[in-house]
């Protein structure tokens, strides 16, 4: 039975062409946002907490702040209406999941670049 779901998500799901990134870096995503006729591209840059799933079901979670409100988005890897991802800087982080981001503030809150 997994072999023929694997099977059909392989066959039928569009995969988008991303780049390589992973939890640490920062990046902008480009999606398409329908508002009845009109159509308008909004972007959203922040921290990559964490990449999940595997396959056609792949997730990522990417974190920024706006003002004093940190705003986290789950972004499926194979969203349609995903234009484009451009990797801003790489991060130099030890883990896969960074949910211990979440809490730092101020310059605790900084990633360094990998070089």
């Amino acid at each position: 039975m997994e072999n023929l779901i694997k099977f059909v998500q392989d066959e039928f799901v569009t995969r988008n062409e991303l780049p390589d990134f992973s939890a640490g870096d920062t990046i902008t995503v480009y999606y398409e946002i329908k508002e009845g006729e009109k159509s308008r591209t909004q972007f959203f840059r922040g921290v990559v907490l964490q990449r999940r799933g595997t396959g056609t079901s792949e997730t990522f979670t990417i974190r920024k702040m706006s003002g004093t409100v940190g705003v986290e988005r789950i972004f499926p890897v194979n969203l349609p209406s995903i234009q484009k991802i451009e990797v801003n800087k790489r991060g130099k982080v030890r883990r896969a999941r960074i949910f211990y981001f979440r809490e730092l503030t101020g310059k605790k809150a900084r990633i360094k670049e990998r070089r």
